[in-house]
């Protein structure tokens, strides 16, 4: 309910932020003029859209950092645009025609006060272009949207995305410009989902350019050699249950992974024990113990990674659409390498944040 709300005012902020913009440009001065030396009064309706003009804009900030399709960087580059334009427009030619008719009214033109839509587009400016500059060629939040990466993430996650480490790109064309370096085997990748570029995904980078890549009961080979995978011990959560904890040592990276001996089982309801409202309960039927030669006898399909391409997998083995499903990701679809945890907060989880995986480094 609380989202709907947020999404409903998001939509007011343009065209009630016109009418303010129009009003403070051209109609309020006048009212201002009419009325010096003494402070004049906007007319209720437009006071009104000028006291709620902040609060829709917080929205639609809101509403942006939790979007997982929305263009942030396309964003935050017309607001970088935007409110420098309105800021050098109002410096090279509105600010002389005010103080002109100030002065034409007999009046000082430093009783008019600046227009506040210029106000904010001066404050506003300087922060857009830092956020900008560094979100574009520093690092950039992003929020786990689901299971696929767990034990690694969990569904709330908020996480630091460094955006320099494999190379410069253009903020919004995704052009690379300057090399840093190049992937490595086993990093926690952010990328543009290959069948919809406007859709940020997560996955752990499994094969580089040319690697033969074999999945077979959730065990990795790379060009003749198996990832070291070992299983730990039962994992339970509530949520998921039955499921088995394993320890996969890939690349220069040592991480716990999620997996199930038999086909998982999903239903539509989450168990009992679940405190996650909107999810589904995740069954594994049997442990590793019960089910030791399942489907030994059929053979794995091997991916060739091709040249430029990577192979991205999720932690959460038996529950992730990833490469294996979809195909391979584009050098040029890389955004950043995941770093560390920020803040931890599902929605739809009962108990609030998850306070200590605050700050968590990920590997």
């Amino acid at each position: 309910m609380l989202m709907q709300i947020i999404v409903a005012l998001s939509w007011l902020a343009l065209p009630v932020g016109l009418v303010c913009l129009i009003d403070d440009w051209f109609l309020r001065p006048r009212r201002q003029i009419a009325a010096l030396p003494q402070p004049s009064r906007d007319p209720p309706a437009i006071a009104f859209a000028y006291h709620a003009l902040p609060i829709l804009v917080a929205a639609a900030v809101l509403r942006l950092l939790v979007a997982e399709r929305l263009d942030f960087a396309l964003v935050l580059s017309l607001i970088t645009i935007l409110t420098g334009a309105i800021w050098g427009l109002d410096v090279l030619w509105l600010r002389a025609r005010r103080a002109a008719a100030v002065r034409g009214a007999g009046q000082d033109p430093a009783l008019l006060p600046e227009p506040a839509t210029v106000d904010y587009a001066r404050s506003f400016f300087p922060v857009a272009l830092v956020v900008l500059l560094l979100r574009s060629f520093i690092f950039e939040p992003f929020r786990i949207p689901s299971d696929s990466m767990m034990p690694t993430l969990l569904d709330g996650d908020f996480i630091i995305v460094n955006k320099s480490i494999y190379g410069l790109r253009w903020p919004v064309f995704n052009r690379k410009f300057f090399d840093i370096k190049a992937p490595q085997r086993g990093d926690v990748v952010v990328f543009r989902y290959p069948l919809d570029p406007s859709v940020n995904y997560i996955k752990r980078l499994v094969g580089l350019p040319g690697d033969h890549v074999q999945v077979t009961h959730d065990r990795v080979t790379i060009n003749g050699k198996a990832v070291p995978f070992d299983i730990v011990g039962p994992y339970d959560d509530g949520c998921y249950l039955n499921m088995q904890l394993a320890v996969e040592h890939i690349g220069e990276h040592t991480h716990h992974a999620l997996v199930c001996p038999v086909p998982l089982n999903m239903t539509a309801e989450p168990p009992p024990g679940c405190n996650r409202k909107s999810s589904r309960g995740y069954f594994c039927a049997a442990n590793a113990a019960d089910a030791p030669g399942l489907d030994a006898d059929v053979p794995a399909r091997v991916l060739t990674v091709p040249p430029g391409e990577y192979l991205m997998m999720g932690d959460n083995r038996d529950n992730s659409e990833d490469g294996r499903v979809w195909g391979f990701v584009p050098e040029d679809h890389l955004v950043g390498k995941a770093t560390r945890i920020w803040f931890n907060w599902d929605w739809a989880r009962s108990g609030g944040p998850i306070w200590s995986r605050i700050g968590a480094h990920i590997d």
